[in-house]
């Protein structure tokens, strides 16, 4: 199932505000990347990651993303001066072979309806020598996931719809890639339960869209019920798998 992002883009960022992990992950992601002249952000949402690169490494950066809603958001960011915001699939990049020296994915390759043709063209945009970082989830992220007590299913969605960080990078060297490495990075997180309980209601991730109906109106019961008892702090991991390659 493919989903539309656009109906996600008004709340995208108010859902999964920036804090300590995600600028770790992000300033890990820029040092697998290495000095650049030109980043291409694939799958950039509403921005985020590119503003990020653009403003701790300057270069030439441009944000690919298929759906308009989200571009509309990117363009709008207040720190998206000088960044190219291009709408187009990772399947189809609008550029010039050999154009980039650096290009990023961000849990975007699991949504993917061709990954191979998606990597193929992210090699064809690079030059030689050029890297790429994949930041995805480590298959052991699923089993532990912090949702799975209240939706069983999303451990078997995301299990099937994420690719192992191993088979992953094997699709990298099939692309043309060469040295891919993967680099697990575990982050402990504490959320509070009402935080917790908004970004549910809001189906912050792409995953709870694809539960059945009934499983997604039981689970965020249950998690309504537990908020008002007064539940304690939800303390789990975020376990991320960094792919990178150098073509």
């Amino acid at each position: 199932m493919t989903l539309d992002f656009d109906p996600l883009a008004a709340d995208y960022d108010r859902l999964r505000p920036v804090g300590h992990a995600w600028e770790e992950l992000s300033e890990r992601t820029l040092a697998v990347l290495g000095d650049f002249r030109r980043l291409v952000d694939v799958g950039c949402g509403t921005g985020r990651f590119a503003a990020f690169a653009k403003a701790r490494r300057g270069g030439r950066v441009w944000g690919v993303d298929p759906a308009p809603e989200m571009l509309r958001r990117a363009r709008a960011r207040p720190d998206a001066g000088g960044i190219g915001w291009k709408r187009a699939s990772a399947e189809r990049l609008p550029f010039t072979a050999g154009w980039f020296d650096a290009a990023h994915m961000h849990l975007v390759v699991h949504t993917l309806p061709d990954r191979p043709a998606a990597l193929a063209e992210i090699a064809r945009v690079l030059m030689p020598g050029g890297r790429t970082a994949i930041a995805t989830f480590a298959t052991e992220h699923f089993a532990r996931f912090v949702l799975n007590p209240y939706f069983p299913s999303i451990a078997t969605i995301d299990g099937a719809r994420f690719p192992d960080p191993a088979t992953l990078a094997e699709e990298l060297g099939d692309a043309g890639f060469r040295g891919a490495a993967v680099e697990r990075i575990s982050q402990p997180i504490s959320a509070e339960p009402r935080d917790v309980l908004e970004r549910v209601r809001g189906r912050y991730i792409s995953t709870l869209h694809l539960l059945p109906p009934a499983e997604y109106a039981e689970g965020l019961a249950r998690l309504e019920r537990d908020v008002a008892a007064g539940r304690g702090a939800f303390a789990y991991s975020l376990e991320w798998a960094l792919v990178s390659a150098t073509r």
